[in-house]
């Protein structure tokens, strides 16, 4: 299982690019780029669908992979994570269902 930063810093291994490039075609900082590929800085949503366009990734996929890392980073620590995600899970099917 690879972290949004480890798919980033494969994709634009694979597509030999260098991070000039992609922040010319994403119009985002190089060196915020490169923080994202370290796994230093999280990026926004409007970032991560520029990235998945970019390297032509499915942009769904890497954006489970950046919102699964988030929460993973947010709980890893939490001794009750497990039952944290399973009520979070039960709330986002209600609110899905009532529109809060």
């Amino acid at each position: 299982m690879k972290t949004f930063a480890e798919i980033i810093r494969k994709a634009r291994s694979d597509k030999k690019m260098i991070l000039r490039q992609v922040a010319s075609i994403t119009d985002i900082d190089q060196s915020i780029i490169n923080k994202f590929e370290l796994a230093e800085r999280k990026p926004s949503k409007e970032q991560v669908i520029k990235l998945a366009e970019c390297y032509e990734l499915d942009k769904n996929e890497l954006i489970i992979a950046w919102k699964s890392d988030l929460v993973c980073y947010s709980l890893k620590d939490e001794e009750l994570a497990s039952e944290i995600i399973k009520v979070a899970e039960q709330k986002i099917k209600y609110a899905k269902t009532n529109e809060l």
